[in-house]
């Protein structure tokens, strides 16, 4: 009910005639649509979210129709930040610059007011009013001072120190490591406060980084003893009974092909060549909702933690070991409960008819990406091991190629990207960078599970079931409008239209295949294109050219694969649902897609940081070597470098010393007043490792051939803009920390015994210049 009230009125109010109304109006206009008690609680619900706005006069109507925006705050490192608008369509991203946050920290969902007068690209606002904290705890190093500290959070998006009073160090000790919960949110000319309730260790201690960066983004260490318990309860085999109603595939060769070191296989696969332009397609997936029921304990648990977490020295996992790695795992030579989705594909790959159904599987081979790829290249030792399984291995590629032309030929758009896996020894250090391989051993599994994800896609939205899609929208027209620059530098052309068709960026990124620039470019379209998420809103999938799509085959590993597993068996056991129980289900849903791309995003974020960070460490071992490397990005303030093993660096405008070098953002190029010498994104460059500085995650490089009084001396010149001006953070941070003491001293009606004293702005000083000279 609530839902249908709430969309009421923002649907009367999105009308292109409406003029702002009163509350009283508002009731009016809906006049036996709902209840005065509704209305009001669904009206202030709206107002506080921010999705409406209540005017000096007492009437209401959107943000957008009124100079507003609400949305997710992202605070830079520099200090300024984006207002990215809900549900934004073809609304731009609004700056917001340092000076107008007011109190506003990164991840915040705000309400911002836009400035119509800003000329250039992006419009400029400043931040009214948080809506809702994002950053109600906060990692960082304690500073004391006296009877006052500091906490400097590690995530430099923060952007601010959190004050802590004495009566709230809880024995934390000047230069720990420590997580921070807010107890007062910033102001415009006060520090957010809070008080310590963790100490995570000292600094230089053995995976205390890792460990604070488990601890930023929130991530679950531990099971609760109740959630182990539960599991223990779950039954290590099948029982006969519990094949009533399931498909006998045991006797059928069914596969599992995974990476070396996976332990929690959740989908196996099957392919018979029923004739010449036919195949049969089988793809069966773990059957976790049986053994984790709505609203258990354990599904409680793996709702709140959404994603297992894949971190370069451990996994943190969705659920527990007894159900990750046991029972739910299809293990070769053991019994499994399966939910099977078979499909019979043509020549040219689309699935001429399929089947859902739950299924029981005995796996016959764990095979890994390495074996089958040693298999199709006629490995003889390897091919006589697994014999019975070689000619559905050569089907198996056969048939990925023809899924694979499918999705070209109607636009998808593949970033082959490569990954990089840090090798670490016993004592978690790392030794070694390595590529990870992408051949057609992973294609295989890549391709099977794409087609079983549209599959189920696609019969959930004609059976008009609620159900929760992964969906990835077009992107935006001013992200484009930057690619195409990009491209016009690599003399490709890249036509921008109002909504952008995947197969334009599949062709501009294909242009550019095979030549220095691709990794480049293929890195930059990528991060032009929207993020992708959970929705219950089909809207389809842009980069897979896909109409529908959802994620069912990682129910192990992933919250929403969990949940369209529960929703298949719903339809199964009743096919039609009650209009009553539309409603109510849609909204659950919905709240599980938010939480779930939420979470999802939070594990990206800390696997992605710890592998910078080995990738830190590996590279302090290598100080003074020299690498050949790829401009990877050029700035205002130098130019970043991206070596072959993935690693990247900054190499800063001060240690060009052949000549002045100014930015020209249109041309991605820093070019020499003197000579003329460009360094251009994508120009092959050799660098040599100047330092590294593991607790900013930063590395410096200078160019390689520099003597070493140059070296030392642009070392120092580094240093000296790292160094803070005083204390812990800055000469801010002591004026803030005088600002919130003198505050707390006036409420103990105590006399403030020390004057505040002006000082410079926080962290290295803004250099307004974009030129830089050779030292003679």
């Amino acid at each position: 009910m609530h839902k249908k009230i709430h969309e009421k009125i923002l649907s009367l109010m999105r009308d292109g005639s409406y003029a702002p109304l009163t509350a009283e109006e508002l009731l009016d206009a809906l006049a036996g649509e709902c209840s005065a008690t509704d209305f009001w609680q669904e009206l202030l619900a709206l107002e506080q979210n921010g999705e409406i706005i209540k005017t000096r006069f007492e009437t209401y109507g959107l943000p957008e129709k009124m100079g507003l925006v609400a949305g997710r705050f992202q605070l830079t490192s520099k200090g300024f930040g984006f207002v990215i608008p809900d549900n934004k369509g073809d609304r731009p991203d609004v700056f917001i610059p340092p000076r107008s946050l007011n109190g506003a920290m990164n991840n915040d969902r705000v309400l911002a007011r836009v400035n119509n007068d800003t000329h250039g690209k992006k419009p400029e606002g400043e931040i009214l009013r948080i809506i809702v904290h994002a950053n109600n705890k906060v990692v960082g190093v304690f500073h004391q001072s006296g009877d006052f500290a500091f906490v400097t959070p590690d995530d430099k998006r923060i952007g601010q120190d959190v004050y802590v009073m004495k009566r709230d160090f809880n024995k934390a000790q000047d230069g720990q490591k420590v997580v921070v919960e807010i107890t007062a949110w910033p102001q415009e000319h006060r520090k957010a406060e809070g008080k310590v309730v963790e100490i995570l260790g000292n600094l230089g201690d053995v995976g205390l980084e890792i460990l604070s960066i488990i601890k930023q983004n929130d991530l679950p260490l531990e099971f609760p003893e109740e959630v182990l318990a539960a599991s223990r309860k779950v039954p290590k085999t099948i029982k006969k009974s519990e094949l009533a109603g399931r498909r006998d595939l045991r006797g059928r060769t069914v596969v599992t092909v995974d990476g070396e070191d996976a332990k929690d296989l959740d989908d196996a696969v099957y392919v018979e060549q029923i004739s010449k332009d036919e195949f049969l397609l089988g793809v069966y997936i773990a059957d976790v909702s049986y053994y984790v029921t709505e609203d258990s304990v354990l599904d409680k648990e793996a709702r709140e933690r959404g994603t297992s977490v894949y971190l370069v020295d451990r996994v943190l996992p969705m659920l527990p070991e007894r159900l990750s790695n046991g029972i739910c795992s299809l293990n070769a030579g053991e019994d499994r409960l399966a939910m099977a989705c078979e499909m019979r594909i043509d020549g040219k790959g689309a699935a001429l008819s399929y089947e859902i159904f739950p299924a029981v599987i005995n796996v016959r081979h764990r095979l890994s990406y390495n074996i089958v790829r040693s298999c199709l290249a006629d490995d003889k030792e390897l091919c006589q091991r697994y014999e019975d399984v070689v000619p559905m291995l050569a089907k198996m590629d056969e048939l990925r190629q023809i899924l694979h032309d499918k999705r070209a030929r109607r636009g998808a758009v593949d970033f082959d990207l490569p990954e990089q896996k840090v090798i670490l020894d016993e004592k978690l250090h790392p030794i070694e960078i390595v590529q990870r391989v992408h051949g057609n051993a992973e294609s295989i599994i890549e391709e099977f599970m794409l087609a079983a994800n549209e599959t189920v896609a696609q019969h959930m939205f004609k059976q008009k079931w609620p159900f929760v899609y992964r969906v990835h929208d077009v992107p935006a027209e001013d992200k484009m409008q930057e690619l195409a620059k990009l491209l016009a530098n690599f003399n490709v052309k890249f036509r921008v239209s109002e909504e952008t068709k995947p197969k334009e960026v599949q062709q501009a990124v294909k242009a550019i295949a095979g030549r220095p620039e691709e990794r480049l470019i293929t890195t930059v379209a990528l991060r032009s294109m929207k993020q992708a998420v959970y929705q219950t809103d089909n809207i389809g999938h842009f980069g897979l050219a896909a109409k529908y799509y959802t994620h069912f085959t990682s129910p192990i590993r992933r919250y929403p694969d969990l949940i369209v597993h529960r929703l298949l068996r719903q339809w199964l056991q009743a096919p039609k649902l009650k209009s009553s129980e539309i409603e109510p289900l849609t909204e659950k849903l919905d709240m599980i897609a938010e939480h779930s791309s939420i979470r999802e995003r939070a594990a990206a974020d800390a696997e992605r940081a710890t592998v910078e960070l080995k990738k830190c460490e590996y590279m302090a071992d290598h100080i003074g070597e020299e690498y050949d490397g790829v401009i990877s990005g050029v700035t205002a303030f130098g130019m970043f470098v991206e070596l072959a093993n993935g690693v990247e660096g900054l190499v800063h405008i001060s240690s060009l010393m052949d000549d002045y070098y100014e930015f020209f953002e249109e041309r991605y190029a820093l070019v020499g007043t003197h000579t003329g010498h460009v360094y251009r994104l994508g120009d092959k460059v050799r660098i040599e490792v100047l330092q590294v500085n593991i607790s900013d995650v930063a590395i410096d490089f200078i160019m390689a051939g520099e003597n070493a009084g140059v070296r030392e001396h642009i070392r120092q010149q580094l240093l000296s803009r790292q160094k803070p001006a005083k204390g812990f953070s800055s000469q801010r941070a002591a004026l803030s920390a005088e600002t919130n003491k003198k505050k707390h001293e006036r409420s103990k009606g105590l006399k403030n015994k020390q004057p505040g004293r002006r000082s410079g702005k926080h962290g290295k000083p803004a250099d307004k210049s974009k030129k830089r000279r050779k030292k003679k």
